[in-house]
């Protein structure tokens, strides 16, 4: 059985040495994987270059991406041969909700270099929505339990779970996992129309969505 798992910080490259990125480690794909392996799968983690938490858990395999784009070219490119061996999509990576359209210096004109000058008054950066991949998951994986992330910070505790819901719905996942402080500490798994199943830890939602993944893969052979 294989799996797929999306970890780790994309990120927006303003110049060949500076980029826009967020704090994502990467330490949920590596206990996702782990978790996987004790289920009887073989999961390949899409791990960000940005990821702090670079543990590889026997078993796994590995494969990095930088930005949006090159995430989705790597999944597409996958699924269009391995597609029906897939039983479970976990797309936790932190993705970049804007891209580098344009660098413009002082004067408003633009600036097309390898690498920005350090001694600029002032730079503007012009950002323009970067690709989403969650809502492609469900063509490129159709046989395959879904399940997506949502981080929310400043919405109430029942925003943010009704926030997850429609995320859930309208992207046509099996899951959406809610974490971020408008959700509080911890995190909390929607599937469907069931109340949030909350767990405290990383490492417990992980077994959880394992075992759930492994239930899922044994009754659609």
């Amino acid at each position: 059985m294989l799996a797929v798992i999306t970890t780790g910080p994309a990120a927006a490259p303003i110049d060949e040495v500076r980029q826009i990125s967020n704090f994502a480690t990467g330490e949920i794909g590596t206990l996702l994987a782990e978790a996987l392996v004790t289920h009887g799968f073989e999961p390949l983690l899409f791990r960000a270059r940005g990821a702090t938490h670079t543990a590889l858990p026997d078993g796994a395999l590995l494969r990095e991406f930088t930005t949006n784009h090159d995430l989705a070219r790597q999944l597409e490119k996958f699924a269009s041969t391995r597609a029906p061996d897939i039983r479970a999509v976990f797309h936790a990576a932190a993705l970049s909700d804007y891209a580098v359209a344009a660098v413009r210096g002082p004067d408003d004109s633009p600036v097309s270099v390898r690498k920005i000058p350090g001694d600029l008054p002032q730079l503007h950066l012009v950002l323009e929505p970067a690709p989403k991949i969650l809502p492609h998951l469900r063509a490129w994986f159709p046989g395959a339990w879904i399940a997506g992330w949502k981080y929310e910070l400043e919405a109430s505790r029942e925003d943010a779970i009704e926030i997850a819901r429609a995320q859930l719905a309208s992207n046509h996942t099996d899951a959406t996992i809610i974490n971020g402080t408008a959700y509080g500490p911890g995190f909390g798994l929607l599937e469907d129309d069931q109340p949030p199943v909350h767990f405290a830890t990383k490492r417990e939602l992980a077994q959880f969505l394992a075992s759930r993944a492994s239930t899922f893969a044994k009754s659609h052979k």
